[in-house]
């Protein structure tokens, strides 16, 4: 039998559809430098971030920045839906079931990485629902006191607590959360007790703190630094062993008596599992932009934080270590819901 030639009638209509779309997607991706079709696109629309507090918490100090910078850089508005609730898990929760398409994002902190062993019952996995995309903040926890309810420096203040067993409070942006868990490390490492007062937020928890219904919080510096610098609060105490360039006269933990409590409030920016590694990319390339702007680099500085180099991968890893740090902090202080 003779060979014979293909002609393109001989070729089925399904595939000379596949073939031809196959050639339009490669023409288009050729004419976008540095990305595809997709990757080019993004953000063609608005962008949410789920930031699973009530407005006026650490995290919104950071989100609400970077939603300013990235209307100026992209032309696009960074939507900030406040989604409070359970210890941050509730805005999770939700942000773990949003579509994969890059329009949804997820804002948390290390709360998320403390609620695995806070939270046993929970609908998402933090490791394995999300794609972790870049540290965004790293700021220390401060203990800031209502000045009217706690007078003179921490030495006096550390006094009152021992004389008053169960009778002064503090409060928290929720059970689970870093400032429940500051707390119960410092109740454990002072041999104090203080009464735990759980929020539905930081913001919420500040603004008792600052009414006097509550004598204390173990806070990040994000939420606080405003009130320290407005007189509304003071701050006693920064945690770990060097002393924050923001407020370069509040002693820290090791110059205290306390080597060992340190506890950092990082917040970091999350998409759904599922997210397109094009996307992923450009939504990076915003991150890194934002980090390089003027604006961003002030706000941080005021809120006594550093802007991470740490993205991807590195960024996941860092989010395991932490959950394996804490547990092992929960199981030591011996922490429960209240």
């Amino acid at each position: 039998m003779k060979n014979r030639t293909t002609t393109q009638a001989d070729v089925p209509d399904t595939q000379r559809r596949r073939a031809l779309l196959a050639a339009a997607a490669a023409g288009i991706t050729a004419a976008w430098p540095g990305g595809s079709f997709a990757q080019a696109r993004w953000p063609a629309k608005p962008v949410t971030v789920i930031v699973p507090f009530p407005a006026g918490g650490g995290t919104d100090a950071f989100a609400r920045p970077m939603s300013g910078q990235f209307a100026k850089l992209t032309g696009t508005q960074l939507v900030i839906d406040n989604r409070g609730g359970a210890g941050g898990t509730l805005g999770a929760s939700i942000a773990a079931k949003a579509q994969p398409d890059g329009y949804t994002l997820f804002m948390g902190a290390v709360h998320h990485a403390i609620a695995p062993s806070m939270y046993p019952k929970l609908d998402y996995n933090i490791e394995s629902d999300f794609i972790p995309l870049a540290l965004l903040a790293n700021v220390p926890q401060v203990l800031v006191v209502n000045p009217k309810n706690v007078t003179g420096d921490f030495k006096a203040f550390l006094a009152q607590v021992k004389a008053n067993p169960g009778k002064m409070n503090y409060g928290s942006a929720g059970g689970g959360t870093s400032h429940h868990l500051a707390g119960e490390l410092f109740k454990l490492q002072t041999k104090t007790f203080i009464t735990h007062i759980p929020y539905r937020g930081a913001g919420p928890a500040l603004q008792d703190l600052i009414g006097g219904n509550v004598d204390m919080m173990f806070d990040g510096l994000g939420s606080s630094a405003a009130h320290i610098k407005g007189g509304r609060i003071k701050a006693l105490m920064v945690s770990g062993s060097k002393r924050n360039a923001a407020f370069p006269d509040v002693p820290c933990a090791a110059e205290l008596g306390l080597p060992d409590y340190t506890v950092t409030t990082w917040y970091g920016l999350w998409a759904p599992k599922g997210t397109s590694a094009d996307v992923q990319a450009r939504v990076l390339e915003e991150v890194r932009r934002m980090a390089a702007a003027d604006e961003i680099k002030q706000a941080w500085a005021n809120n006594g934080a550093d802007f991470p180099n740490l993205t991807g991968q590195q960024f996941g890893g860092f989010v395991s270590a932490e959950v394996r740090r804490w547990a092992a902090v929960v199981k030591a202080a011996g922490a429960k819901l209240d």
